[in-house]
């Protein structure tokens, strides 16, 4: 067994780090691009036309210059997902993450926005650590990191309910269109809406959050589920927000279902929603 284990070194997990987090926060990915594009020529409203038009000018410009998309380069959000057979060396895989977080962040002069305490002493760590990290142990001698830099302005419009079973889907459809028509323009739309169904309190948010990760342009392998997608997606267009909220056709670019076995007592609910950037970038170690 000895001999099969990956040994990597803690330094190049810091360096992977680092180099998704600026990544993640000036180029936007190509299923992105493809949204706005395919926004832009079917909107209908001259306004919202001119938004959609200058957001994908603002994400060529930064792409071009290594400028972050968004003044709000985000809390540091990164899944890991590390092999049976992958040992880190040199360090804990924790701290390796924070340095390589703190480097992209300080290197990338990206805005430092953690405080230390979140009541009492709201100091600024000064590099935007520690970074939220979500570790699943996964068969293998791979270790695959996504960054997600989650901006406050989207973030703030999270919404969590603890539905019982006899909650039908229409319910659930209710929650999430009322949860994104109360954040109105606070999360710059267009948005992507992730909704974790399942699990538990914590459980069902990590869904939510987990799903913002998925391409835009994929559906939900079960089809009552990728039925459930396209119907909140339509109800949340048919809201009218628009780009930036001055109204249009495109409130939203996608809607993105995670779930997972929960209690026979319970149906939980979160909605993690996240700005037209949907920023996230991943590699494989």
């Amino acid at each position: 067994m000895e001999d099969r284990i990956r040994r990597i070194n803690a330094d190049d997990v810091s360096r992977a780090v680092r180099d998704l987090f600026l990544q993640a926060n000036s180029v936007i990915g190509e299923d992105v691009k493809a949204c706005l594009d395919c926004a832009i020529k079917a909107e209908q409203n001259e306004l919202a036309r001119g938004v959609l038009t200058a957001i994908r000018e603002n994400d060529s410009i930064a792409s071009e210059k290594g400028l972050p998309i968004c003044q709000d380069t985000g809390m540091a959000v990164l899944f890991a997902e590390v092999g049976s057979l992958v040992h880190i060396e040199g360090d804990t895989l924790e701290n390796a993450v924070n340095r390589g977080v703190s480097e992209a962040y300080l290197d990338g002069k990206l805005r430092c926005s953690v405080v230390r305490d979140p009541l009492f002493y709201r100091e600024n760590t000064g590099n935007n650590t520690p970074a939220i990290l979500h570790i699943r142990t996964v068969p293998g001698d791979r270790l695959r990191l996504l960054a997600a830099p989650k901006g406050f302005g989207s973030e703030n419009m999270s919404a969590l309910k603890m539905f019982t079973p006899s909650a039908k889907p229409e319910d659930i459809v209710d929650f999430v269109v009322g949860a994104v028509k109360k954040a109105g323009s606070n999360p710059c739309p267009p948005v992507t809406v992730g909704v974790g169904i399942g699990s538990d309190f914590e459980g069902c948010a990590l869904l939510a959050k987990y799903a913002l990760t998925r391409p835009l342009t994929d559906s939900h392998p079960d089809p009552n589920y990728a039925a459930l997608e396209k119907t909140i997606l339509e109800r949340i267009n048919a809201l009218g927000i628009g780009p930036q909220g001055f109204g249009g056709d495109t409130s939203a670019f996608a809607v993105k279902i995670e779930v997972g076995p929960t209690h026979i007592a319970g149906l939980p609910v979160a909605v993690n929603v996240n700005c037209h950037v949907v920023r996230h970038a991943g590699v494989v170690l």
